[in-house]
C-alpha cells in the first residue's frame, strides 16, 4: 500500500506540469508540423516494389506514339541486327573448332565412310557369324574422368575363319540378319 501511494503521487506530479502548459501553444505546435508529415509519409510508407517502379519511370521518358509501320519496322532491324550476330558468332566457332583439328588425323567417322572397329571375339559357335566385343574408352562429357564400356557386335564370317580370342577388325555393312550389321575385314592376331 505504500508503494501504492508513492506511485499515484508521481501520476500526479507528472500530470500536474502538463495541465500547467499553455493549451494553446500545443495545437500551434501540431499544426505547424502536420502539414511537414502529411508529406514525408508517403514517400516512406511506399511498398519496395512501389519504390523501385518510381525510380525506374523517372529516369526515363515514355516514347513517342509509333504507327504500326513503325514498329513492325524497328521490329525487322532489331531482328537482323540479331541474325547477324548470330552468324558472326558461328562462324567464329566453326573457325575456332577447325582450328583445332590442325595436325590430327580426319575422323573415323565421314559422310560416306563405314564404320571400322577393332574387337575380340567372345563366341563363333553359330555359323558364318562372330561376337566380337569392343571395348570404349572415352572422358565423361561433364566430369571428364575416363569412363570405360564395351558393347558386343555381330559379325559377318562368311568362310568361319575367326575364332574365340582372335583380335579382329570388322566394318559396318547393310543389315544381314536381325542383329547383324557388320562384316569381319580381317583377322589382326590369333588366339593361343
Amino acid at each position: 500500500m505504500i508503494f501504492e501511494e508513492q506511485e499515484e503521487t508521481t501520476e500526479e506530479t507528472t500530470e500536474a506540469p502538463e495541465a500547467e502548459a499553455p493549451v494553446e501553444d500545443a495545437p500551434a505546435v501540431e499544426a505547424e508540423e502536420a502539414p511537414a508529415e502529411e508529406a514525408a509519409e508517403p514517400e516512406v510508407q511506399l511498398s519496395p516494389k512501389e519504390r523501385r517502379k518510381r525510380s525506374r519511370s523517372t529516369g526515363s521518358e515514355a516514347k513517342p506514339q509509333r504507327t504500326l509501320e513503325e514498329r513492325l519496322a524497328e521490329r525487322e532491324a532489331a531482328r537482323k541486327r540479331l541474325a547477324e550476330h548470330r552468324r558472326t558468332r558461328r562462324q567464329r566457332e566453326r573457325q575456332a573448332r577447325e582450328g583445332g583439328r590442325e595436325g590430327t588425323p580426319a575422323a573415323e567417322r565421314e559422310p560416306g565412310r563405314k564404320r571400322v572397329r577393332q574387337g575380340i571375339v567372345v563366341s563363333d559357335k553359330a555359323d558364318k557369324t562372330i561376337t566380337v566385343k569392343i571395348e570404349i574408352a572415352r572422358p565423361h562429357r561433364v566430369y571428364k574422368k575416363i569412363v570405360r564400356t564395351s558393347a558386343t557386335l555381330h559379325a559377318h564370317d562368311e568362310r568361319n575363319e575367326a575364332h574365340t580370342g582372335d583380335t579382329v577388325r570388322i566394318i559396318e555393312s547393310r543389315p544381314l540378319s536381325r542383329t547383324k550389321r557388320w562384316r569381319l575385314v580381317e583377322i589382326l592376331e590369333r588366339a593361343r
